[in-house]
């Protein structure tokens, strides 16, 4: 049966077929051995990594990807800057440090074995005063002293004065550049078609427009076994025809990005229940050739308890500048309608690093919404008061579930170590750190 559908991806349709040869009773006699729900970038190479581990140990496991939309890839994880991230914000001790440094080296590897379009182009992160140059010795302290261990490090290096005004004569820095030469772009897309081949080659199989509406953990009815120690049941809805089928699998991973939440909710118990707060962000595309576009990103010193990095400049592969995002809380993750009313907010933002932006060559491009775990604070110069990290971790009181919540910004960066961080706690022989209990 599976040598039939690896490779390829189901309608619900087929998908019920395909669980109806089953038992749905035992964890050995499941439908498939891991289920991931979600197929955003780490929802992709998290399946990936799942597949790949089961040919490289010869195992008979199996991994079934559920994407509610049509195709996949089309929220988050195609809504956002396209941005390399160095690791710049988190603080030593953080999840997000710790995912973003490894999965940078890992992404640039990744990219470059596989033709995955990217740049190493650098970032600028400008200051304009006395307390934001503070807040820059900040990070480049924090980064200097950085040890991941294995060679892993977060490099920066101050910019002088008259090297700034020569290499980029339009970006203003009043109180000092910070340069991050490790920072880059990528094709989000073209990375996501490469993971998900990899994914379908590995004998992985993907089920589109697939709405999980209930999951039921399967065992736990005796003292000695957890909810999930038989496997669990989800009930799939087709989002084209309404119609619901069931599906068994022993592990669990929800990878749902901004409807991670909503998934938790299904199976934790009420006084668990999470809730994400939406992100907006608007991108702004430039229609002039003045001022020049810079040869790397260029990002204003994050505000104290932002909830996102500052309207920054960043670059496509083609070397055209958009700038963007700005942070509107909204009420709803599929608010993305891109307006100009975020306009004049952009155009003061951009003018304090770029003064000669002209506003008139400005306009609304597009907006992506980010899951994040509170409403503000989500990032500081080295992860300070109000920080909230990645949640990722084996659920507490069920057996096998991997629960993935906040992954927002660096996760398209992360997304590999993410990913093999998620294999090695289902399958590692070592233990590994994880999210602390909620």
């Amino acid at each position: 049966m599976f040598a039939k559908t690896a490779g390829r991806q189901l309608r619900p349709a087929n998908l019920t077929t395909l669980a109806r040869s089953f038992s749905s009773t035992a964890p050995a006699r499941v439908d498939f051995t891991n289920v991931v729900i979600g197929g955003g970038v780490v929802g992709l190479a998290t399946a990936r990594a799942l597949a790949e581990q089961a040919v490289d140990s010869s195992s008979s496991n199996t991994t079934l990807l559920l994407e509610r939309h049509s195709q996949v890839g089309t929220e988050t994880s195609s809504r956002n800057s396209e941005v390399i991230h160095a690791g710049l914000y988190y603080g030593a001790d953080s999840l997000k440090t710790r995912l973003c440094v490894a999965g940078r080296r890992q992404l640039y590897a990744f990219c470059g074995a596989r033709g995955v379009a990217h740049a190493r182009v650098g970032k600028w992160v400008v200051a304009q005063d006395g307390a934001q140059r503070e807040a820059l010795e900040r990070i480049h302290g924090f980064a200097r002293a950085y040890d991941g261990g294995a060679g892993a490090a977060i490099p920066t290096r101050w910019v002088a004065d008259a090297e700034a005004r020569r290499l980029e004569p339009d970006v203003a820095a009043r109180a000092g550049v910070l340069e991050s030469p490790d920072t880059g772009i990528v094709d989000s897309h073209g990375l996501m078609a490469a993971l998900h081949g990899l994914f379908e080659d590995a004998g992985g199989v993907t089920a589109l427009r697939s709405a999980v509406v209930a999951v039921e953990p399967l065992g736990g009815e005796t003292a000695n076994s957890l909810p999930g120690s038989a496997g669990w049941r989800l009930t799939v809805r087709d989002t084209a025809t309404g119609a619901e089928s069931a599906v068994t699998a022993s592990n669990l991973i929800n990878s749902a990005g901004l409807g991670a939440a909503a998934v938790h909710n299904l199976i934790a118990p009420a006084e668990r229940h999470r809730r994400l707060y939406y992100a907006k962000g608007t991108y702004f595309s430039y229609g002039s050739s003045r001022p020049r576009p810079p040869s790397r990103l260029v990002y204003p010193v994050t505000a104290p308890g932002a909830g996102g990095l500052g309207t920054h400049l960043t670059l496509d592969l083609a070397g055209r500048m958009r700038f963007g995002p700005d942070v509107e809380w909204v009420d709803a993750p599929d608010d993305v309608a891109a307006t100009a009313a975020r306009l004049p907010a952009a155009v003061a933002e951009i003018r304090r690093y770029m003064p000669g932006v002209d506003a008139a060559a400005l306009a609304p491009d597009y907006a992506g919404v980010r899951p994040k775990l509170a409403r503000a604070g989500a990032v500081g110069a080295t992860g300070g008061p109000g920080f909230v990290d990645f949640y990722v971790r084996r659920e507490e009181g069920f057996e096998g579930w991997v629960n993935l919540l906040g992954i927002e910004s660096p996760g398209l960066t992360s997304c590999l170590a993410i990913a093999d961080l998620v294999r090695d706690m289902l399958y590692g022989s070592r233990p590994v750190e994880e999210s602390p209990a909620a």
